[in-house]
């Protein structure tokens, strides 16, 4: 890092990024009327300079001076003596710089009152704000679930930004805290460029029904192939059925969350093993829990590709342990023993501190075995 970016980030300097959509048409074509008062404004001062310098044979600084005290009619009075031509003229340029500046005053209110300046404005804040964002969620949809995905993820410090195509989307973000929100249909192209998922970690589509979550996921497949992306965004998505799962899965959602099954997991879970319920409820679903549970992709490059269990250590390097491995074909085997191979893009499951989790991931990343594991 050069000494100029290690001043920056002392000093908390944040670099301009400018979004996809600027609205900076839009905002040229609100501010437009007020050109034509400003060129009056313009004439006006160069005329009225010009006309003292040759009927008073006034110096230019004081033309200039005179026709601005005359313009804005603020009443200072002559500068130097004015002839009688020179008053005449003097009062054709008060008329005419209250015509212009009734004018402007009338454009200026007209505008206002509509909103759409203020609005875009707004708006195009926003999208310079959002535009600063690394690694957020965009959240499609307003709607129960919404909130309660927002309020948990507000809790975690992960950044996000609603999309909706309701025009109470500003109230709504008043209301249920969204710091960040783009009005639209989140499948259009305008939604996925304002929300900038370009630099986002991935989705969650939460639409009422199944049509509008097929649309986003489709839109956000294509997006991604577009720019030419090497990750895929995470996306995650509702359904209200077994099928409808099994549907989205086959149209690129990674995740997808049915309602019912959940429930009916977590009622199951309480009625035959409530102990363990309270454990998993205490341990991983709080927000300031110092334990975690994730898996971890074992690629074909990795360090550990068809390593046994026990050679990876990492309990003692990170106080992290595997609780079980997923295969590339599916079979889950929990608990594995320490003579288990571990394969070619597999998934550990890992549970620990969230810091351990981080550091065991990246040591699972690396091609060569790192040295520290080498002296456990």
């Amino acid at each position: 890092m050069s000494s100029q970016n290690r001043l920056k980030k002392f000093l908390g300097w944040r670099e301009t990024v400018k979004p996809h959509i600027t609205l900076g048409d839009e905002l040229y074509v609100l501010l437009a009327p007020f050109r034509l008062p400003l060129i009056l404004t313009v004439l006006t001062m160069f005329f009225g300079t010009l006309g003292y310098m040759l009927i008073d044979d006034m110096k230019f600084i004081d033309a200039l001076y005179q026709t601005g005290i005359t313009f804005t009619t603020v009443g200072f009075g002559e500068i130097a003596h004015i002839s009688d031509a020179g008053r005449i003229f003097t009062i054709s340029l008060i008329i005419f710089g209250f015509l212009v500046f009734s004018a402007a005053i009338g454009i200026i209110v007209e505008v206002l009152n509509k909103g759409t300046l203020q609005k875009v404005i707004k708006e195009r804040n926003m999208l310079y704000n959002i535009a600063r964002l690394k690694q957020h969620y965009v959240i499609c949809y307003h709607n129960e679930f919404t909130i309660q995905v927002t309020k948990h993820l507000r809790e975690s410090h992960i950044p996000f930004v609603v999309i909706d195509p309701s025009e109470e989307l500003d109230k709504l973000a008043i209301k249920y805290q969204y710091p960040y929100y783009v009005q639209s249909e989140p499948h259009t192209e305008e939604a996925i460029l304002k929300s900038h998922l370009s630099s986002a970690k991935g989705i969650i589509t939460l639409a009422d029904n199944i049509a509008d979550n097929i649309a986003t996921i489709a839109s956000v497949r294509l997006y991604e192939k577009e720019i030419g992306r090497r990750r895929s965004f995470l996306i995650i998505s509702n359904a209200h059925s077994t099928s409808d799962e099994e549907k989205l899965k086959k149209l690129g959602a990674d995740k997808v969350v049915t309602p019912t099954s959940i429930m009916a997991q977590r009622i199951n879970a309480m009625a035959i093993r409530p102990d363990m319920e309270n454990l998993l409820q205490e341990f991983l679903y709080k927000q300031d829990t110092p334990l975690d549970m994730e898996e971890a992709k074992v690629s074909k490059t990795s360090w550990l590709t068809l390593r046994k269990i026990k050679e990876a250590n990492f309990r003692e390097i990170a106080n992290v342990t595997i609780i079980g491995i997923r295969h590339k074909d599916g079979k889950f085997v929990p608990m594995p023993k320490g003579e288990a191979i571990i394969t070619a893009e597999s998934k550990l499951l890992l549970i620990g501190p969230g810091e351990g989790i981080k550091r065991t991931k990246k040591l699972i990343r690396k091609t060569i075995q790192p040295e520290e594991m080498k002296s456990v």
